[in-house]
């Protein structure tokens, strides 16, 4: 359970889902993490979760000067960082008759430029040796009916964690990327009206789970912590897939 001792790790998208299960885990592992979110009430029940050694920081990271002042907040506090998740997303089903011009920049300015840019601003921080962890999906590689832009921002995710790798190699830091399958997480029951019809959303992923179920938060947690820490050392530009083999077969 010391796998992150005196390490600083950031986590966009931290106050729910994939993104709390690992600061969580990252925090017990002997990290300290930043939870940035949108939502202050959020941000502020996932840090009394939590318990310590965590900060929480209201950004939106598609605006370039929130995230000048998240990285601010680190340097001061911290002064460097260890561990870089990168794990903001969003989802609107639309099949490709429904695309609007605002629908796709939404999608994009969430998944890819917002992914982008917290990277990019974060760099100055990150200390030699460190390690970037970036969230894609099965998505970007599967065709999956009314996921058009969703699935073509999450394969633009895979190849950043390649392109970056390269990039950085001379600085020491691995990029890689995590592409979770059917996860149990509070964007399930955002893609479904009414609400009621998630439990039946959640089965048919189970159903075609080989597996037979679908993943907790807390498994690809544990798939992030790897990646984090020295028992990925020789890992760089992967895409993990924690799927319960939906994308493998």
């Amino acid at each position: 359970m010391n796998r992150l001792v005196n390490k600083t790790a950031v986590i966009t998208g931290g106050s729910s889902g994939i993104g709390l299960a690992t600061a969580q885990r990252f925090v017990d592992e002997g990290a300290h993490v930043f939870i940035v979110a949108r939502r202050q009430s959020e941000l502020d029940k996932a840090v009394r979760q939590i318990g310590r050694n965590v900060t929480a920081v209201q950004a939106d990271v598609t605006k370039l000067d929130e995230l000048e002042r998240l990285y601010a907040i680190v340097g001061k506090e911290r002064g460097s960082i260890d561990v870089l998740f990168a794990n903001s997303g969003a989802i609107e089903h639309r099949t490709l008759d429904a695309i609007t011009p605002e629908h796709y920049d939404a999608t994009f300015d969430v998944n890819v430029r917002g992914l982008i840019f917290t990277v990019q601003k974060a760099l100055p921080l990150m200390a030699r040796g460190s390690s970037i962890i970036l969230t894609s999906s099965i998505a970007g590689v599967k065709g999956l009916p009314a996921h058009d832009t969703y699935s073509a921002a999450k394969a633009a995710v895979r190849s950043l964690a390649r392109t970056w790798t390269t990039e950085l190699k001379g600085r020491g830091i691995r990029v890689n990327a995590i592409s979770p399958g059917a996860i149990d997480t509070p964007i399930i029951d955002s893609q479904v009206t009414p609400a009621a019809e998630a439990d039946q959303l959640r089965a048919q992923f189970a159903a075609a789970t080989p597996l037979g179920r679908i993943g907790q938060p807390e498994e690809i947690a544990s798939a992030a912590l790897f990646l984090a820490s020295d028992d990925s050392s020789y890992v760089a530009g992967i895409d993990l897939f924690v799927d319960g083999g939906l994308a493998q077969v």
